[in-house]
């Protein structure tokens, strides 16, 4: 039976590219390289050989995984010349109906390069040599027939007298050729494409929910904790009900922003969570904070229309509230990226199918929201404390000032720099001594007093360590430049390169805690190390930086050996002990 569903299959297959229009010769690309501009007879000499594949279209791979496929190669068609340790690309992994199981592709921008052996008798001349490229292109719904491009080398072999000069040092410096490279595939996808492919769509579905939940580890999330207490804190009634209603609403809105947010990202190729760059977006999300917090001094209560109200028949206080902060805090998430939101952009832009994405997304938010319905639920239940009455005014206003101090918060990136240092820390210190001083709600509230004044103690210790100098140390950090960058290349150093943005809370802490790391500080000196501003991603010299090194999110840390090979991509927070293991393996 096995042998005749892959007959079927490979009938199938045969019939859908006999159906096929003429092939398109500009679906494939290529251009050849050599590493040399003449040789000398019994050398060896490297060479490249660069493609572009079209959009939407991807070529088999060296080995495909099925015998029918045609298999990527390149070849020489010349009796003396040889071709050794050809290195093929990494490769994609993916399920078409054509066949039972993924087939290895290669898609995008490809190289594949090899080393050439000159024979000893060979003669002084000048040789031009066709190299063949036979591919066969396929989108995610057919294949075209198989095809070849012939690009030539032109090799020449000088005396031994006669200097040879290195050409396309550009190219080599990224090709490593000391061993034969088994293909792989690309780490950062593969693993959750696989686990999403081969599992079904309900298990699939089971993982990214608890990979959504997984993301409330990482720092970007923290800010929501204080938002979240501060906001039901002050928004509920006490009744679980209730409470259940408007936390499950929150978490709604959270899910909806971050998977439209997801989608467009994956499709478009931006970097995730960009929109926290965009001035726009940043007054908003401060005007809703600001706005927030003025309901908990009691300018105004944010609840429905009373119209919408009877109509929803029952009292729906704060629904359309806790709603739009969802929504909100969506966009505050967003940055939270990491290999699991990564491989999910990747995974969701290979497929090009939005509501796919929007629906992977969309459970993955779930997850990460889950725990702000627990969270909204315990926070509105303060309310339900033994003798509530005048010191519950007090905690609202308690909660009014953590929504502005996370208005200036995010919007910190887009003022001047002395405003951005000193105003938080300002603001901190002017509430404290507001909540302590001249905050009489429940001033007879003994227990309750005791707290204010514990509370208003830590935050002004907090504002002053903001404001106290202190020497920074951290690695000797070059501004980028592609001509630095090549510098570097060509005289075969290890490079450290940071990808930063003022709103990406993990960004900080890797400066905080493991750039200021003295082992760190120490071991970066073998390196030359640029540190890169992707705050304004949308600018035209950082999209030319994040399309170069295909930057997804920040934090991104590369490190690079002094062969010009990427050896680890960092997405992530890690502490100075894990990162200098990583700097460790760089050699």
């Amino acid at each position: 039976m096995k042998v005749f569903a892959k007959l079927l299959l490979f009938l199938s297959f045969i019939i859908s590219i006999s159906a096929q229009p003429n092939f398109d010769e500009e679906l494939v690309a290529v251009k050849s390289y050599l590493s040399f501009d003449k040789v000398h007879a019994g050398s060896e000499l490297k060479f490249a050989l660069k493609g572009k594949v079209s959009d939407t279209w991807h070529i088999n791979s060296n080995k495909p995984n099925d015998d029918f496929l045609i298999p990527t190669t390149v070849e020489l068609q010349h009796n003396d010349f040889k071709l050794e340790n050809v290195v093929y690309p990494k490769v994609k992994e993916y399920q078409f109906g054509f066949s039972d199981k993924p087939v290895a592709v290669y898609e995008g921008e490809i190289t594949i390069a090899g080393i050439i052996k000159i024979p000893e008798d060979a003669q002084i001349n000048s040789y031009i040599i066709p190299i063949v490229f036979t591919y066969q292109a396929c989108n995610d719904v057919t294949c075209m027939p198989p095809n070849s491009i012939v690009d030539t080398l032109e090799i020449t072999i000088v005396d031994n007298q006669t200097q040879i000069n290195e050409i396309n040092s550009e190219i080599f410096s990224n090709i490593d050729l000391s061993y034969t490279q088994a293909e792989t595939v690309e780490e950062n996808d593969s693993a959750i494409e696989g686990i999403l492919e081969s599992n079904g769509i309900i298990l699939g579905l089971i993982f990214v929910f608890l990979g959504g939940l997984a993301l409330n580890l990482t720092p970007c999330v923290y800010p929501l904790i204080p938002i979240t207490v501060g906001y039901f804190g002050g928004q509920s009634e006490g009744r679980t009900s209730k409470l259940f209603l408007l936390g499950l609403l929150y978490v709604l809105g959270m899910a909806l922003t971050y998977s439209v947010v997801g989608v467009i990202t994956a499709l478009s190729g931006a970097v995730f969570g960009a929109l926290l760059q965009n001035p726009i977006v940043i007054l908003v999300i401060a005007g809703i904070f600001i706005a927030l917090s003025l309901s908990m001094f009691g300018v105004y209560e944010f609840k429905m229309p009373d119209s919408w109200v009877q109509k929803a028949g029952g009292a729906k206080s704060g629904a359309f509230g806790a709603f739009f902060m969802g929504l909100t805090m969506g966009i505050v998430a967003a940055p939270c990226i990491g290999p699991f939101v990564i491989g999910l952009v990747t995974y969701v832009a290979a497929k090009g199918d939005p509501y796919f994405g929007f629906m992977i997304f969309f459970v993955m938010a779930l997850g990460l929201g889950a725990p702000y319905l627990v969270l909204a639920l315990f926070s509105g239940k303060i309310k339900s404390l033994p003798r509530a009455g005048m010191w519950m005014e007090a905690v609202k206003h308690i909660f009014g000032f953590i929504l502005l101090g996370m208005a200036i918060y995010f919007l910190n990136p887009i003022l001047p720099d002395v405003l951005s240092t000193y105003l938080l820390p300002a603001f901190m210190i002017i509430a404290s001594v507001y909540i302590m001083f001249f905050d009489k709600s429940a001033a007879g509230v003994k227990g309750f007093k005791i707290f204010k004044s514990v509370l208003s103690i830590l935050i002004f210790a907090a504002a002053v360590y903001f404001i106290w100098p202190s020497e920074k140390i951290s690695p000797d950090w070059q501004e980028y430049s592609d001509d630095a960058y090549q510098s570097a290349l060509d005289n075969n150093q290890k490079i450290m390169i940071d990808f930063y943005a003022d709103w990406c809370i993990p960004c900080k802490e890797l400066d905080a805690l493991t750039f200021s790391d003295e082992r760190v500080i120490e071991k970066s000196k073998e390196f030359v190390s640029f540190k890169v501003d992707m705050t304004k991603t949308m600018s035209e010299r950082t999209e030319q930086i994040r399309n170069k090194f295909k930057i997804l999110g920040m934090p991104t840390v590369l490190l690079i050996d002094s062969k010009g090979n990427e050896i680890e991509r960092l997405t992530g927070f890690v502490n100075a002990d894990e990162f200098l293991k990583l700097m460790n393996a760089v050699k």
